[in-house]
């Protein structure tokens, strides 16, 4: 028996992705779970959006495109979904995303367990880190991984049992909620770091701070009225996670002043034997601690976990 699931996607004037996204939903890698149907709520689109989802339609009968005229918040756009689905098991995501191959897989047939309620994939940002916001973007999900390794807190793509049918119109930050509403029904919220989705994070300051501002302003939101905190308000335990980045930061800093001071002697060591003892060093000095090779390396340098 495979975990039959109802994957939607929430899409506003996304014509430079949705054609990837689609594509790349079609073609999941699937053993444990079956997805039998695309929904896509393209809302309030002026772009080529719409037609890019016809032209996948016309491919897939899986793929069912629902048009909203004007755009009204993600939230209603997920209600409509959520009318439209025909499994128990939900798959949410966003119109500005891409999954890999095994995504799907990996965050869904952790719904084996009949005591899980929600699952949350790990978010990777295509930033290139070398500029400062796109540092910052990097950061903050690794951060934010870290935080999900304790207490998940999910959000861009998520799967959930369908164990409510509608969404209040106030909520901004949806993925919360529903966390809210799996937690309240005695079911488990899971972290599922192999389940890989890649976004966009801001590319100016301006827009990253308007993105953490909307976000916050969303959560207390939700803590006010619904009286449900997610982990990333919890301070003191964000404060013990970044502290661990200071403290990695400051020891790579240490030990390349050290590098730094062990390689020019190393280098006036080996000046010395040159120029004044005429030593070529044509017959190794072993360095016998290097010769007995242990283990294997625990990751390789593509491995996002």
């Amino acid at each position: 028996m495979t975990i039959r699931c109802s994957v939607g996607i929430t899409a506003y004037n996304e014509e430079a992705n949705i054609g990837k996204l689609l594509a790349a939903m079609r073609a999941q890698e699937l053993q444990k779970v079956t997805i039998t149907e695309i929904v896509v709520v393209a809302s309030g689109c002026t772009d080529r959006t719409v037609p890019l989802i016809q032209e996948q339609a016309a491919q897939d009968a899986r793929i069912k495109l629902i048009v909203q005229e004007k755009r009204e918040g993600k939230t209603s756009a997920i209600n409509r979904f959520l009318q439209a689905a025909q499994e128990e098991i939900c798959v949410l995501e966003s119109g500005d995303t891409l999954p890999n191959p095994h995504t799907i897989e990996n965050l869904v047939k952790l719904f084996e367990d009949p005591t899980v309620g929600m699952t949350g994939a790990q978010k990777i940002p295509v930033n290139v880190p070398e500029q400062i916001v796109g540092y910052m973007s990097h950061l903050r999900l690794k951060l934010e991984h870290q935080l999900c390794l304790e207490i998940p807190r999910l959000g861009e793509l998520i799967a959930f049992r369908k164990v409510f049918t509608q969404l209040p119109p106030d909520v901004a930050m949806d993925e919360a909620f529903v966390e809210a509403l799996v937690i309240r029904r005695g079911l488990e919220v899971r972290y599922a770091p192999d389940a890989v989705v890649y976004n966009m994070g801001p590319e100016t300051l301006g827009e990253f701070i308007l993105q953490r501002r909307r976000n916050y302003a969303g959560h207390l939101h939700l803590v006010r009225k619904y009286g449900y905190r997610v982990s990333s308000l919890e301070s003191g335990r964000v404060l013990r996670i970044a502290a661990g980045e200071v403290w990695n930061a400051l020891r790579l800093i240490w030990t390349l002043f050290t590098l730094a001071l062990v390689e020019a002697y190393a280098r006036l060591l080996g000046s010395y034997d040159y120029y004044i003892k005429g030593r070529k060093h044509v017959v190794w000095d072993m360095a016998w601690t290097t010769k007995k090779v242990e283990g294997t390396p625990s990751h390789t340098p593509s491995e996002t976990k």
